[in-house]
């Protein structure tokens, strides 16, 4: 990987790498971590009448080739909310995600069910997606949709959608998204392009990531 733009992070004895994708790579694992891609949600806005452009699920899914490529990773982990909603399952969108399939059939595709899954349905069998429910246990993590902990185990997660304001010293603001981790449990931005954010606060000790010009950079340590 091109140490320069990502972030190494070591976390419950495992080691995490952060990249400008909007994934975790889970190293030991060959494994991408991923939250919240919410394919279909501008197609369902354009079917309840509302035009917003499309293409963001192609865009998407060259980023998460180029993750793919990068890490070397062998499989991908969907922590939650694959699909927006019933209404953006539109073929064009579902032909996107199927093209992509077939280019890469080597991949292990695990989904772990979010609330918007529960509506949208599980992805097409055609995409060879592994669908279980929250949580899912595996080495010294929880990984889940909702944020959650416990036994021991350091939560992994989606949902919240993070975003961090900014503050530069001639009172500049930015809203960036992040990466967040706390001393139990750690949450993944969205990686979907049109999904809105929640502004986090951190408490002391906790580590924020935040993605900006190519590069994951860490703004409190």
């Amino acid at each position: 990987m091109t140490r320069d733009r990502v972030a190494r992070l070591e976390l419950a004895g495992e080691v995490l790498w952060l990249l400008p994708e909007r994934v975790a790579y889970w190293e030991r694992r060959r494994t991408l971590l991923l939250a919240d891609a919410h394919w279909g949600k501008a197609a369902a806005f354009r079917a309840g009448g509302i035009p917003v452009p499309g293409g963001t699920t192609g865009e998407g899914l060259r980023r998460l080739t180029g993750a793919v490529g990068e890490s070397g990773a062998t499989r991908i982990l969907f922590l939650g909310d694959f699909l927006h909603a019933r209404s953006g399952r539109a073929p064009a969108t579902l032909a996107t995600l199927q093209r992509w399939r077939e280019r890469h059939p080597e991949l292990e595709l695990i989904l772990i069910r979010g609330n918007h899954d529960r509506a949208a349905g599980d992805p097409p069998p055609e995409l060879g997606i592994e669908c279980v429910n929250e949580p899912v246990e595996e080495g010294p993590f929880l990984l889940a949709h909702h944020p959650a902990a416990g036994d021991g185990l350091y939560g992994l997660a989606g949902h919240v959608h993070p975003v961090v304001r900014l503050i530069g010293p001639a009172r500049q603001r930015q809203r960036l998204t992040c990466f967040w981790f706390g001393p139990h449990g750690g949450i993944l931005p969205a990686f979907g392009d049109f999904t809105g954010g929640g502004d986090i606060r951190p408490a002391p000790g906790d580590r924020v990531f935040v993605v900006a010009g190519g590069k994951v950079v860490e703004v409190s340590g």
